[in-house]
C-alpha cells in the first residue's frame, strides 16, 4: 500500500548538468501575479479607510466567518489563553523568545562621532519606530513563532506601541499560542482582523486599531498585494513577499534523510513553496529523491507538500564553482549547506537570506529557536534586501556640528560646487557666513 501510494505523487524533477543558458527558466518562482489582485484588494481597503471598524468587522464576518462585538483581545481571553497551554509548549516558546532576543539584543547599534574635517563633526543616533504593526497570518497553521520573530526585535529596539492584528478561529477567539506568545515577547495591543482587512485597520487607523508607521508580517497573496499598495503613500512594510523556500547545496558527503527532511519541511509551508538541491554528486540527488518518496508518504501534510514538490527540482552540477554560482543566481531565502568543507563554502556566498551550515543546521532551527529571524526575503529579494532584524525597527538621523574653523575649512568647496550646480542660495547661504 506504501508502495502504491509513493507512486502516486509525481515528486521532483531531476535536472542534470544544465547550461547557463537554461538556468532563468530553471530557476522560476511558482507565478505569483499579486498585480491582478489590486482592484479587489484596493476596495476593501479604501471601505476601511471610510468605515473603520464597521467595516473591518463586516470583513470578518464575510472572509473569517465570525461575527465579533469587538476587535480588541481582552484581559480575559489573554489570560485563558495561558491556562489553555501545556507547559512542554510554554516552556519552548520561552526558550525560543530568550534566544531570538539574546541574538538581537547584540545588534544595538552604537554611535560614534567622526570628525570629518577640524571643526566638523557628524555623528548617527538610532531612535525607534515608535509605532509598529505586525500581521500573524491564520490559515491552516497558527505562527506563533512569527509573533516572537518581531515582537522581540521590536521591544529591544525600544517601538513605543507593538500592535499585531491576527485573524481569530470560528469561535471568534485567537489561538492560544499567539496569545501567549504576544504576552512574552511584549506586545501592546491585539486585535482580531486577518487578511486585507488587518493590514488596513493598522495602515489607516480605526476607532479601534491605532494607525502604526510600519506594518511587518507575512500572509497570503491578498495580504502581499496589500501591503504593496498602502506602502505607496500611506505606510513602510519589512519587504517584498512571495511564497516561502529553499535551496540546499550538497556534495556526496551529505546524508540523504537529512537533506529530504529539510526539502519537505519547506515544501509543507504551501502549495506554493519550493525546494532545491543543488549538488555535485548524482549518487546523492538519486538516494535523495528515494528519501523524498519514502518521508513524504508518512507526512500529516503530504497532499500540501506534493503539490510544492510539482515545482521543485534536484539539479546535478558539474562541480562546486558551478554550484556557488547557480546559488548566487537563485538568491535563495534559505540556504542550507551540507558539504564535507561548508565553511569555506559559505564565504562565497553572495546572496541569501539565511544559511544554514553543516548537517545539524536545519533550517527549522531558524524557523523557530536558534535566535535568528525568520522573517527573509524570497523571490529572489535576497539580492537587494535583508531578512528582518533589530535594524527594521528603528531609523538613524544623522547630526552635524560645524564650527567657524569648520566652515572655513569646506565653505569654499560648497559654495564652487553650488555656483556648478547653479543654486546660488546654497552658495549664499554659506557665503553670508564667511563674510562675517
Amino acid at each position: 500500500a506504501l508502495r502504491a501510494h509513493k507512486l502516486s505523487f509525481n515528486v521532483m524533477k531531476q535536472i542534470e548538468y544544465p547550461d547557463r543558458n537554461q538556468w532563468p527558466e530553471l530557476l522560476k518562482r511558482p507565478a505569483l501575479q499579486v498585480e491582478s489582485l489590486f482592484d479587489t484588494v484596493r476596495t476593501i481597503l479604501d471601505r476601511v479607510k471610510a468605515d473603520g471598524d464597521r467595516a473591518v468587522l463586516a470583513y470578518e464576518e464575510q472572509f473569517d466567518r465570525v461575527k465579533l462585538s469587538s476587535l480588541a483581545v481582552g484581559e480575559e481571553e489573554m489570560q485563558e489563553a495561558e491556562d489553555l497551554l501545556d507547559e512542554e509548549l510554554k516552556s519552548a516558546i520561552r526558550l525560543a523568545k530568550q534566544n531570538i532576543e539574546t541574538f538581537h539584543a547584540a545588534q544595538r547599534f552604537t554611535s560614534k562621532r567622526v570628525e570629518t574635517q577640524p571643526g566638523v563633526t557628524c555623528w548617527q543616533k538610532a531612535v525607534p519606530i515608535e509605532r509598529v504593526g505586525l500581521y500573524i497570518p491564520g490559515g491552516t497553521a497558527p505562527l506563533f513563532s512569527t509573533v516572537l520573530m518581531l515582537a522581540v526585535p521590536a521591544r529591544i529596539a525600544g517601538c513605543g506601541e507593538i500592535v499585531l492584528c491576527t485573524p481569530p478561529g470560528m469561535n471568534g477567539k485567537v489561538h492560544p499560542a499567539v496569545l501567549f506568545a504576544a504576552q512574552v515577547a511584549g506586545v501592546n495591543r491585539l486585535f482580531k482582523a486577518g487578511g486585507v482587512q488587518a493590514i488596513a485597520s493598522m495602515a489607516y487607523g480605526t476607532e479601534s486599531v491605532p494607525r502604526v508607521y510600519k506594518i511587518f508580517g507575512p500572509g497570503n497573496q491578498y495580504v502581499t498585494a496589500a501591503k504593496q499598495l498602502v506602502s505607496l503613500r500611506d505606510v513602510a512594510i519589512d519587504m517584498p513577499a512571495g511564497p516561502s523556500e529553499v535551496e540546499v547545496l550538497a556534495d556526496d558527503t551529505a546524508n540523504p534523510a537529512f537533506v529530504a527532511a529539510d526539502l519537505l519541511s519547506q515544501a509543507e509551508h504551501g502549495v506554493d513553496s519550493q525546494a532545491l538541491l543543488v549538488t555535485t554528486s548524482p549518487v546523492l540527488c538519486q538516494a535523495v529523491q528515494q528519501e523524498v518518496e519514502r518521508q513524504l508518504a508518512l507526512l500529516p501534510r503530504k497532499e500540501i507538500a506534493a503539490r510544492s514538490l510539482e515545482h521543485s527540482k534536484l539539479i546535478v552540477v558539474r562541480d562546486m564553482d558551478e554550484a556557488l554560482a547557480l546559488t548566487n543566481a537563485y538568491a535563495p531565502e534559505h540556504l542550507i549547506i551540507q558539504t564535507a568543507d561548508y565553511m569555506q563554502v559559505a564565504e562565497r556566498v553572495m546572496n541569501a537570506g539565511s544559511v544554514f551550515l553543516g548537517p545539524y543546521s536545519t533550517e527549522s532551527a531558524g524557523d523557530y529557536a536558534s535566535g535568528t529571524n525568520h522573517t527573509l526575503p524570497t523571490n529572489g529579494y535576497a539580492r537587494a534586501y535583508s531578512g528582518v532584524s533589530l535594524d527594521s525597527f528603528i531609523r538613524k538621523i544623522t547630526f552635524q556640528e560645524i564650527t567657524r574653523e569648520g566652515l572655513c575649512r569646506i565653505g569654499p568647496a560648497i559654495e564652487t560646487m553650488a555656483a556648478n550646480e547653479q543654486l546660488d542660495a546654497h552658495k549664499n547661504a554659506v557665503t553670508v557666513r564667511l563674510d562675517k
